[in-house]
């Protein structure tokens, strides 16, 4: 691991801090076994990606002003959501018409990174001294692998996870149904395919399905309550965070 203490400002996506509040604490764990001084500015808000899918981009603007000024000096920004990293990294194509917020809004665009981009693909570091005696399946979440490329870095960090079986569902790149507004709009259609991400990664005969999104761990989530199953959904970064017990917000 890195022996320099590199700074790192937590950007915590909306739908983590109000459901998932242990995938920050988790997070903030991870950062610090790479070696990381991390900090988390209690002045961020929403990075308006809902504003963003809705077509709302004057919205957008004023938040991705509010982020800029929040984060412009932090080394570097690191966040458990690759679908709000890809907003963040639209931030200068909305800003375009105004100069100087756009050269701002790039500074700061080029130090914001999904976690495990951050990890394996900035630091090098696979190896976190994790256990999770568990298999373990992933699902593919949309925006980190078609919006930012992200597909061997979750599988790079949870191999080398002691104790963890990872195996492969038969699909992991369909949408599990959450997709932001679309979970709200076409509820019906969203369970349906967060259901079939169930059966797909059940059958695999893992323990939980592990995920990178927040909001895809809600989806799924919320279609498991319905079902009396020994299996369970985390993110990523709470099985990254294990091995001193349960790990980071892990329960049963």
């Amino acid at each position: 691991m890195p022996a320099s203490k590199q700074k790192a400002s937590l950007f915590l996506p909306c739908l983590a801090d109000l459901y998932y509040p242990e995938i920050g604490r988790a997070a903030i764990k991870v950062l610090r076994r790479a070696g990381l001084a991390v900090d988390y500015p209690r002045e961020q808000t929403c990075c308006g990606q809902w504003a963003y899918n809705q077509g709302q981009y004057d919205a957008v603007r004023a938040m991705a002003k509010h982020f800029i000024a929040v984060f412009e000096k932090s080394p570097v920004v690191v966040s458990p959501s690759g679908s709000c990293v890809l907003t963040v990294r639209r931030y200068p194509e909305l800003l375009a018409d105004e100069p100087v917020w756009q050269y701002r809004a790039k500074k700061v665009a080029a130090r914001t990174y999904e976690i495990t981009d951050f990890l394996v693909n900035r630091l090098g570091v696979t190896r976190l001294g994790a256990r999770f005696d568990r298999r373990v399946v992933l699902h593919d979440s949309c925006h980190p692998l078609r919006g930012l490329g992200l597909k061997d870095e979750p599988r790079e960090l949870l191999r080398a996870v002691d104790g963890l079986e990872l195996v492969e569902m038969a699909e992991p790149e369909i949408c599990c149904g959450f997709g932001g507004a679309f979970m709200a709009q076409n509820p019906q259609l969203s369970t349906a395919m967060a259901q079939e991400k169930i059966d797909q990664a059940y059958a695999t005969g893992a323990d939980c399905l592990v995920l990178t999104e927040p909001g895809c761990l809600l989806n799924v989530d919320t279609a498991l309550k319905s079902r009396d199953l020994k299996f369970r959904a985390l993110h990523l970064v709470q099985v990254l965070a294990a091995g001193d017990g349960a790990g980071e917000g892990i329960r049963g």
